[in-house]
């Protein structure tokens, strides 16, 4: 009997077990403990302390991960691809850069998931598992880091190493809501990391403390702890938040609260990036994917990102195309078919602008000056989401990410709170080189961006002032594609509508007054631009179309003194310079 009860009691308890299998399954959660973020542990151990009176090791009781891009002697580097981990043998030699960190004091405790061969920006991985968004489960994490990404942001490490070709660690930085920080191309060693795009190449770092992200920088970058050198520009890319998913403002309002409260007003300043680049990149010119092409609407950001794409596409295939031949069946296809010598011809354009786009950065930056820009295009994609897939919404993605690729300038992602329960971020990006003053200053500003992020959080609207937002961000866009179409009155009217539903919102005037005057209704548009000004000082569109507006109305002093505005916002405006020129030429 009391076997028979015993036996009836491991039935019910395999039911039960059966039962927990079953349900994680048809949730798709399984239960992993550390977030699927490792392909192996391991445990590379710091040397013994060095006698007093000498300093302890700099990174003494922190542990990090490394990107499985990474070899450790003894173990196989898998490049996120297990055709590849059966091909390869055991590395010889460690990494530099993880021999360097383990001799500084730190642990390193495994490698993590990368996107099959660091192609994607995704962080989704067929042979080992997608890692889970400790932030935002139900979304990818990014790639190529992935795991490393995850890890931090997991708790499980204090910082962790990434590749970053096109991405790699701003993305996942990005999506999963931890610091991410891309050095200045070639001022750290790859040596003992597999190559992906040497041209693009930079080894970054997570971590959720600004003073670990600085203190592995210091290491890293063998920085000396001088005087910190305060910013004195800030530059938001109004154009970059334009093509944003998120509403500008609820980027951009953490940063210039953040700004003038540690800084002062006077250091913040806008610029349309794609017309500054435009006027200083001549190689990119009618550029587009590795063709010459004459469309117009193709901005010079297009241009950049297509010119990465191409630069990322020629590199790798000449790393790894040999062993793709070889293993073709057992590599994505994603991968595979994005392989064609099509725009090779054209490399030595990419090579030029290459270093077109540093100086300019460079020169606009100069020592001291930070330019701000949206890490990703919104919200991390859900998981399988079509938009994945989609071309024009990596192309949009990229075209954030070109910036640094192509420059190599420094930059770090900053997490500046939630949007619709996701992390969302923003960007500092500084000169080729200016990487210990851009981790100074993120160490300095952390603390008061986290700061607004919560008084913004706790001055939310009500849910019905939400759904008006939101409703006026839809109209706007609606707006702003009726404009591009040349459809003035329509345009006209869904900015008015904008308007009725959020009469907060500079834009929605200044972008309705630009309407106007393409119908020469330039009192209205006149009208419209000082809404907008009295809303928000700082648009310099609402003083360049009021200028255009007074001078068509013959109110020619007013109208300089508003292009004078204008070039004082955003010193570099060409519009305002000529509008100037000309018009104290035919009044002096």
């Amino acid at each position: 009997m009391a076997s028979s009860t015993a036996a009836n009691l491991w039935v019910l308890l395999g039911l039960g077990i059966a039962g927990v299998l079953l349900a994680a399954k048809r949730l798709k959660r399984p239960a992993r403990p550390d977030h699927g973020a490792f392909v192996s542990r391991l445990e590379l151990l710091p040397p013994p302390q060095p006698p007093p009176p000498q300093a302890r090791h700099p990174l003494t009781d922190l542990c990090f991960a490394i990107a499985d891009a990474f070899h450790v002697s003894g173990y196989i580097t898998s490049f996120g691809s297990l055709e590849w981990a059966k091909t390869h043998d055991a590395a010889t030699q460690t990494s530099l850069v993880v021999s360097t960190l383990v001799d500084g004091g730190a642990i390193c405790v495994g490698k993590t998931v990368i996107d099959e061969m660091a192609y994607s920006i995704h962080g989704e991985n067929k042979h080992f598992g997608t890692p889970t968004n400790p932030a935002a489960s139900d979304r990818v994490p990014g790639g190529c880091s992935s795991g490393s990404a995850v890890a931090v942001a997991g708790g499980m490490v204090d910082f962790a190493l990434g590749i970053d070709s096109i991405g790699g660690v701003r993305v996942p930085g990005g999506y999963c809501g931890v610091l991410a920080f891309r050095p200045s191309h070639a001022v750290i060693s790859n040596s003992g990391v597999i190559p992906v795009a040497p041209s693009l190449d930079t080894i970054g770092w997570f971590a959720k403390d600004p003073i670990v992200l600085r203190r592995v920088g210091h290491l890293l970058l063998k920085l000396s702890y001088t005087d910190i050198r305060l910013p004195r520009h800030f530059y938001i890319a109004d154009d970059c938040f334009e093509i944003s998913k998120i509403p500008a403002r609820r980027l951009t309002q953490v940063v210039t609260k953040s700004v003038e409260k540690l800084y002062g007003r006077q250091v913040l300043s806008h610029v349309n990036l794609g017309n500054y680049l435009a006027s200083k990149i001549p190689s990119l010119r009618n550029y587009s994917n590795g063709q010459k092409n004459g469309d117009s609407k193709f901005s010079s950001l297009q241009a950049l990102s297509s010119a990465m794409q191409l630069l990322h596409k020629h590199e790798f295939r000449d790393q790894h195309n040999e062993w793709i031949n070889s293993a073709k069946s057992a590599v994505d296809a994603s991968i595979v078919g994005n392989l064609s010598d099509d725009g090779d011809s054209t490399i030595n354009i990419v090579q030029d602008a290459r270093k077109e786009v540093r100086l300019a950065l460079n020169t606009l930056l100069k020592d001291d000056g930070i330019l701000v820009i949206p890490t990703a295009l919104g919200c991390p994609p859900k998981l399988n989401a079509r938009e994945l897939s989609s071309t024009s919404y990596n192309a949009e993605t990229l075209c954030l990410q070109s910036l640094s690729s192509m420059s190599g300038c420094c930059q770090v992602t900053v997490p500046i709170g939630t949007h619709d329960k996701c992390p969302i971020s923003v960007s500092f990006i500084a000169r080729h080189g200016g990487d210990r003053f851009l981790l100074d200053t993120t160490q300095a500003i952390y603390a008061t961006i986290q700061e607004q992020v919560e008084v913004l959080a706790k001055s939310n609207p009500s849910s019905k002032e939400a759904m008006s937002e939101e409703a006026a961000e839809a109209a706007k866009e609606k707006g702003n594609s009726a404009f591009k179409e040349k459809q003035w009155q329509k345009a006209i009217n869904l900015y008015t509508e904008a308007i009725k539903l959020n009469g907060k919102v500079a834009t929605y005037y200044s972008n309705r007054a630009a309407a106007f005057l393409e119908l020469a209704n330039y009192r209205q548009a006149e009208t419209d631009c000082t809404s907008a000004i009295d809303i928000d000082p700082k648009i310099v569109k609402a003083y360049l179309r009021r200028g255009t507006a007074r001078e068509m109305l013959g109110y020619y002093k007013e109208a300089v003194d508003d292009f004078s505005h204008a070039l004082v916002l955003e010193p570099m405006n060409k519009t305002a310079g000529v509008a100037i020129n000309r018009l104290k030429k035919l009044f002096p």
